[in-house]
């Protein structure tokens, strides 16, 4: 049977080896461009593949459940609601196509199915409707743990126990490049009595990843860990923008509210479950061991690397300053999952979980500025002269994040945002 992981298979398409999108990941996305309405998409190299045109050209005829109205909608719902038996199907389909197999004297009409990325514009590719933000990254649990109370009391009583995690706000989740406006907020400063109103002065980002629910469920039903795969139909980068000084002074007794709400920046590719079966790797050891209902499976994680980079409007280029790894969640998304469900919360479609800053044990592996400048106590050196603390107008914030193996690299593309200063209240 056609593998479309395995890694000798290579595309009749220009693919740079380390290009984020090979033959072995064909994510999903939507795109729109000039006149075009917006419609489903994969990628390969530099191009998008425009899936109503493969559909058009009669190459999905022999996939069941599948039609062209599904592949002109603004997101993926609709697609990934059809069930893995389609969505699966397609992205084979695509890989038998792309591939250097595929007759030469098809490739030419095939060939139309190619959009060079630069002339396209990505778009949000999920309808969310709901969001939850969880806080998995032992290494980060305990710096900020470790910041706000002492190293011998970082760790909560509850957190290796269960992956704590809290319900976010859907509606301020942007795709990638959309501006991100420096927020407003009460703040309180230690040495004064009462709060004061402003601008946030500890803007952050938080390294992440986020899975995307693939199936409805009732109230009342729970996702065992052993399900979850089934309702996971993949992963994108994420990234929780955090507004610190907001966030410290108003998460007492309930949590994160304001200080995280106002913006949250998702990546436009979604890559399948299937796309990373082969970056599967060992799970960490889970001391105390989990409650029944959240004992995993080994090998139930991912071995992705990622990256964030800060480019000041007075930088040339790029500066890379953390470099960490997926495979440093203490809970995986499978526990996730089957924790945030056991008590009958009902999920569907498009749904969106994220990871929590995913934290090494390394300081330029940290996932966040307030890890990486240790509350602004060691701040950080910029290429242009400059040093932060924590993210200033003007800086771009990027992720990105590829697996590879074997000579196969599978590839999440960007999350990238440009702070504009506050608006005047």
């Amino acid at each position: 049977m056609y593998q479309p992981n395995a890694a000798h298979h290579r595309s009749w398409v220009n693919v740079s080896p380390d290009s984020d999108f090979s033959i072995q990941n064909l994510p999903f996305g939507i795109f729109t461009m000039s006149q075009r309405l917006p419609s489903l998409c994969s990628a390969i190299g530099d191009y998008i593949v425009d899936l109503k045109a493969v559909f058009d050209l009669g190459y999905f005829h022999t996939i069941d459940g599948l039609s062209g109205d599904v592949f002109t909608q603004k997101h993926l719902n609709h697609f990934i609601e059809l069930g893995k038996n389609v969505t699966n199907a397609v992205r084979l389909r695509l890989s038998q196509i792309l591939n250097t197999n595929f007759p030469e004297n098809a490739q030419k009409e095939a060939s139309q199915i190619l959009i060079l990325k630069s002339e396209v514009q990505l778009l949000l590719p999920l309808e969310i409707g709901d969001y939850t933000d969880f806080y998995s990254s032992r290494q980060h649990a305990f710096n900020v743990g470790s910041m706000f109370r002492d190293a011998a009391n970082a760790l909560l009583p509850n957190w290796l126990h269960l992956p704590v995690g809290y319900h976010g706000r859907a509606s301020s989740i942007v795709v990638s490049e959309t501006p991100i406006v420096r927020p407003h907020g009460q703040s309180k400063l230690p040495n004064i009595e009462q709060p004061v109103f402003g601008a946030t002065k500890k803007l952050d980002f938080e390294l992440e990843m986020a899975f995307v629910v693939g199936k409805n469920t009732n109230m009342g039903q729970a996702i065992s860990v052993e399900q979850a795969d089934d309702y996971i139909f993949g992963l994108a980068l994420f990234n929780d923008w955090s507004a610190r000084d907001i966030q410290a002074w108003e998460y007492v007794p309930l949590g994160p509210f304001l200080g995280k709400n106002f913006a949250s920046t998702l990546a436009p590719w979604v890559v399948t479950l299937e796309a990373l079966e082969p970056f599967r790797v060992a799970n960490p050891v889970q001391e105390p061991r989990p409650l029944s209902y959240l004992q995993s499976a080994d090998f139930c994680t991912y071995d992705v690397n990622l990256t964030v980079t800060i480019q000041s409007e007075t930088m040339e280029n790029p500066q890379i300053i953390s470099a960490s790894n997926f495979k440093n969640m203490y809970w995986n998304m499978r526990q996730q999952l089957a924790h945030h469900t056991v008590n009958g919360c009902n999920v569907r479609v498009g749904d969106l979980c994220a990871s929590g800053t995913i934290s090494g044990e390394q300081r330029d592996s940290f996932g966040s500025m307030l890890e990486l400048a240790w509350q602004g106590t060691q701040p950080l050196s910029l290429s242009d002269g400059s040093q932060r603390s924590f993210v200033e107008d003007g800086d771009t914030i990027t992720l990105s994040g590829f697996a590879e193996k074997d000579g196969v690299r599978v590839g999440f593309g960007e999350a990238s945002g440009k702070i504009s200063a506050a608006r005047k209240s």
